[in-house]
């Protein structure tokens, strides 16, 4: 989006009590709805993300393109165990997802992660990671949309500008209503449970998700894997029955604190109930699936338009290992590179991420350590599975906030994560926003705001 349009944006805030004002009215939308993760409020600034149509329009080309190639990744995976081996599940992740989920996609709902890149380093569209099992967000975005709608500083705006939110929540009901008719085979409404632990910062969400299938009649409650029960082929969690699970809850930690012969467990691997995402989502959640994406090895799977959308917008990562491996560098020149010096000698362009951890955990930014440093992260990748990622300049903006009773306007870090329906579709789009270029609201460190589509009248 211009920097003149948002300049508008602040120039419009600024005039008279329109700040104050908008901030008094966003903090009590925050309390009306519950747009709080944990104690913290959703978002603090008085600015939504602004996209341009074309560049809504490049987000659906690129998603479409990339979902294809990672779905064909992944299909090709559950056929070939020495594929499937370079994605490193563990032994009781291999059991799992070798249950039928009873729907073709393995990930209904997913989000990828990406940045609009411009500077010196690798530019355009970048995806840099893959949530394909628990993608949160898009209900508090069409939240904070209504919030944001409702602003004096908005409602000024829209004067001069066609301001257009992006709705996201619907999407993913959808998507997981597709999934319930095909493992049904029939249109018969299913009973929904949301499930999650009920002490999770995110709860907030699933009462908005709640409340979306409520308004379409399916019969609907929030519960707690500890309260399942499985017998007699029927799955009850607190005692209510449960036809479909709209699985929250991350998958290790389900295995981990209820174990595999749980009740939930049992009842998805014998097809008692319907859960979306599936099991199978494991193997595209890992990171370690964008480094088998963009891995030459894996390029005779993809037709020579995804695999151009590849290279346009997945940053160069490989799984950290021993081997020799194709490089790109930005002008699009290629070398074989010895992987391991030579990802210890670029330290500055580089990133280091766990396999399969969320919240920013774990995760070395190269350019931010020293090289004794560097040089354990490593060591430590190697010795557990790990991914290492080209550096991907995270764009800024300036975002408007009340200080201590003033207009602030300030640089912040944000991201661009759409959501998709069945892998390849867009539906909607999460932005946070940080001064940590982490950019994680489980971390601690940034905040969301809805994302709309603007254009001058």
């Amino acid at each position: 989006m211009s920097t003149a349009t948002v300049a508008r944006y602040h120039d419009t805030l600024a005039a008279g009590t329109l700040a104050a004002d908008s901030a008094a009215v966003l903090t009590q939308q925050l309390r009306d709805q519950g747009l709080f993760f944990g104690e913290r409020p959703l978002c603090g600034v008085l600015r939504p993300r602004f996209l341009s149509l074309a560049e809504y329009q490049l987000l659906g080309r690129a998603c479409a393109l990339v979902g294809s190639a990672f779905e064909k990744v992944r299909v090709a995976a559950m056929a070939d165990a020495a594929l499937r081996a370079h994605f490193g599940l563990t032994s009781w992740e291999e059991q799992v997802i070798h249950a039928d989920p009873g729907f073709r996609t393995a990930s209904p709902t997913s989000r990828l992660d990406a940045f609009f890149v411009s500077g010196a380093g690798p530019t355009g569209l970048k995806f840099t990671e893959y949530n394909a099992e628990t993608p949160a967000g898009a209900a508090y975005n069409d939240a904070l949309s209504r919030a944001f709608l409702a602003l004096p500083g908005m409602q000024a705006f829209t004067r001069e500008h066609i301001v257009l939110p992006i709705p996201a929540a619907a999407g993913v009901v959808d998507a997981l209503l597709q999934a319930w008719a095909e493992w049904r085979g029939t249109r018969e409404l299913p009973q929904v449970c949301i499930l999650d632990w009920r002490d999770v910062p995110t709860y907030s969400e699933f009462v908005l998700f709640e409340r979306e299938f409520q308004a379409r009649g399916i019969p609907v409650f929030i519960g707690d894997p500890r309260d399942a029960e499985y017998r007699n082929g029927q799955l009850t969690v607190a005692g209510r029955p449960v036809t479909f699970i709209y699985k929250r809850v991350l998958i290790d930690e389900l295995v981990t604190r209820c174990g595999l012969d749980s009740p939930v467990v049992q009842a998805v691997r014998e097809r008692a109930v319907c859960m979306v995402n599936s099991f199978r989502c494991k193997l595209l959640h890992k990171k370690a699936s964008l480094a088998v994406l963009s891995d030459e090895r894996q390029a005779r799977l993809f037709t020579a338009d995804e695999q151009a959308a590849v290279q346009a917008h997945v940053p160069w990562t490989r799984v950290v290992e021993a081997r020799h491996t194709q490089y790109r560098d930005s002008a699009g020149g290629e070398q074989t590179v010895d992987l391991l010096p030579f990802i210890a000698a670029r330290r500055e362009s580089m990133v280091l991420k766990p396999n399969d951890e969320y919240g920013g955990k774990g995760i070395v930014l190269g350019w931010t350590v020293d090289d004794a440093t560097w040089q354990r992260a490593i060591e430590t990748a190697l010795a557990e599975p790990y991914i290492v990622q080209e550096r991907v300049d995270v764009p800024s903006e300036l975002w408007p906030a009340m200080v201590d009773g003033a207009l602030h306007i300030g640089e912040r870090m944000l991201d661009t994560a759409p959501f998709l329906a069945n892998g390849t579709t867009v539906n909607g789009c999460l932005t946070r926003i940080a001064t940590d270029p982490l950019l994680n609201v489980t971390a601690g460190g940034g905040s969301n705001v809805p994302t709309f589509l603007v254009e001058s009248r």
